[in-house]
């Protein structure tokens, strides 16, 4: 019982200091915005205190707030004013809003941590994008029940649509093949009448990808894209390195899919979220949430860029940008979402960061009204740790942020060549930030005892090239990083315990004797390595995984909290699935002892690791 009893007990202790700083101060962090039909009403979705906000466009004003489930992120208007539709991606669920009484009044199943949605044709159907499983719920409005499942892949986030006919899925994670190999990412054409996918969009070399906006006129789909320049060495920051922020243009009127970059040469429009298009596709508005900006683009002189010059040839010639960058508007911290007036005169963004929900005139290219939607004085050292670990200012021409490879505070399942090891040298993967506090020593070697070397001159030196973290900065990031709350684990019963599969998997991961009576070794158990609150025993190990670039076959053991969300596994990142582990990675039984397991006992036992 000593893994249930220390699991729980990390659940109730992070639940409840994240409960305690909710008491203390309850900060809003508005994320999705959307416009009601006859643009009266601003929706603003809050993702910390699980609130959907309106707000009267006339006066710039609260006019409303209801609580929601928790963590709600994307919404869906229906035309008729009268139903929202927000998306609460910690409950699995989406909440159907009557707008004209604030209420919730009735609540949609989901898949796994739902993000986003779209409605289709006449409002039948509900089509909600699920991050962690990696499938899109198709919602009958009229029972109330799922109908069915579309399978997308991994990271299914955003859902956009014009009309209901079509519908446009997104993803924040992309499909490695290896850990030397390009990540490939692609924009997921649904079909509204059948239902099914009907068309595949390929975005070469891109990581995450996030909002993708539709031109009034139909023809032109726009997605913004996070390019991860992952296979070759940090070290070249300074030659442009590291990221690139770009936008993809595809459908009919574009051709062929043309990927085009955001960036300056000397200055980039960090981590790209949504996208607002005016009517005529005269303007592009493109909130930049590691810059702290809206970007404003020439959409004409984009589509005819993009024609022009098609494919992802010139997504790293930073002078492209020049063609159709008209402006940069600065606005709050970490903007995420945005909504445009019909008329295209006025410009919604949503200051995540900031609590607030900035107007900006269009047409002047300045902020006009700020309007307050949470805590914007009080800032606890969490809060503005919080700031700093999304903002882009620290690294060497605003390339990225802490959030560019641990995307919302979690993990973008790539692996990096982190130069000072070596070029080409011990490739490694992005650990997941859950649970941080209680995995030290930090980095896969192990060798920084603190957090604050983890994140102090050595990420200045490393990765920022520039400024990095100090003083009071330094103890603020480190303060937020600690305070990080664990997601829901979707694998375990309700009320504690196993299915039949997962207690078998226990068994087997506590086991002390082969199946053929031999005793096993204390260090091939899987207990002396994975035990305490967070499942680590915080020391290095060599498990027989070295790698030809390895310099050493001695990791860090890593904490195992939701382990299932990882993506990748192994200190590079080499293992795609869990079971790999103990299969074509456990070849010498040195990671615990699996080879006189069956197929079967090695599904009951990933099943059970699922749980932790």
């Amino acid at each position: 019982m000593k893994v249930q009893k220390t699991a729980a007990l990390l659940w109730i202790v992070l639940s409840s200091a994240a409960l305690a700083g909710d008491s203390r101060i309850r900060y809003a962090s508005p994320e999705e915005l959307a416009l009601s039909a006859d643009g009266r009403r601003l929706y603003v979705s809050c993702t910390d205190s699980d609130e959907l906000v309106a707000i009267d466009t006339r006066t710039n004003r609260v006019a409303g707030r209801v609580h929601v489930g928790r963590k709600p992120r994307g919404l869906a208007v229906g035309r008729d004013n009268g139903n929202l539709y927000v998306a609460n991606s910690w409950d699995d669920t989406v909440s159907e809003v009557d707008v004209s009484l604030m209420r919730v009044v009735r609540t949609l199943p989901a898949g796994r941590e739902p993000t986003g949605l779209a409605l289709g044709a006449q409002a039948r159907f509900l089509y909600v994008a699920n991050r962690i499983s990696g499938d899109v719920s198709v919602v009958d409005l009229s029972t109330g029940l799922e109908r069915s499942k579309i399978p997308v892949g991994p990271g299914a986030s955003y859902a956009m649509t014009r009309g209901g006919n079509d519908i446009y899925i997104s993803r924040v994670f992309p499909v490695v093949r290896g850990i030397r190999e390009v990540p490939q990412n692609e924009i997921v054409e649904i079909d509204g009448a059948r239902q099914q996918i009907v068309a595949r969009f390929g975005l070469p070399g891109a990581g995450a990808v996030f909002h993708t906006a539709l031109a009034a006129r139909g023809g032109v789909g726009i997605a913004a894209v996070l390019r991860p320049k992952n296979l070759i060495p940090t070290a070249h920051v300074e030659h442009g390195g590291m990221f690139g922020n770009a936008l993809a243009l595809f459908g009919p009127e574009v051709g062929r899919v043309a990927m085009l970059p955001l960036d300056e040469i000397e200055n980039s429009l960090a981590q790209p979220f949504d996208i607002a298009l005016t009517p005529d596709l005269s303007r592009i508005f493109v909130s930049a949430s590691g810059a702290d900006e809206v970007a404003v683009l020439d959409g004409r002189q984009l589509l005819a860029t993009a024609r022009a010059l098609g494919g992802d040839r010139f997504v790293n010639d930073l002078s492209a940008s020049a063609r159709y960058l008209v402006a940069r508007i600065a606005v709050g911290r970490n903007p995420r979402g945005l909504a445009l007036s019909d008329d295209g005169k006025l410009l919604y963004v949503a200051n995540r960061l900031d609590d607030t929900v900035m107007c900006v005139d269009t047409v002047r290219g300045a902020v006009v009204k700020t309007i307050a939607v949470g805590e914007t004085i009080r800032l606890t050292a969490e809060r503005r740790g919080e700031q700093h670990f999304y903002s882009a200012r620290f690294a060497f021409a605003r390339q990225f942020s802490c959030s560019s490879c641990h995307l919302d505070a979690v993990t973008d399942g790539l692996s990096w060549d982190l130069e000072q090891d070596g070029f080409g040298l011990d490739v490694v993967a992005t650990k997941s930030l859950e649970a941080l506090a209680e995995s030290a020593p930090y980095k896969w070697s192990g060798t920084n005892p603190d957090l604050e070397t983890e994140c102090g001159v050595k990420s200045e030196q490393y990765f920022f090239r520039s400024q990095g973290f100090r003083g009071a900065e330094l103890a603020d990031v480190v303060s937020f990083l600690k305070s990080i709350p664990v997601r829901p684990n979707r694998n375990r019963l309700p009320g504690g315990g196993w299915t039949a599969a997962q207690s078998r998997g226990k068994a087997l991961f506590e086991r002390k004797i082969t199946k053929d009576g031999r005793t096993i070794l204390p260090i091939l158990q899987c207990q002396t390595c994975h035990f305490g609150p967070a499942f680590t025993s915080n020391q290095l190990a060599n498990v027989g995984t070295r790698q030809k670039s390895d310099r050493s076959g001695t990791f860090d053991t890593p904490q195992l909290i939701n382990v299932s969300y990882k993506g990748s596994y192994l200190h590079d990142g080499s293992a795609r699935t869990l079971k790999e582990l103990f299969t074509i990675f456990n070849a010498r039984d040195l990671h615990g002892v699996t080879s006189d397991l069956s197929a079967s006992e090695l599904d009951d036992l990933v099943e059970y690791l699922k749980t932790l």
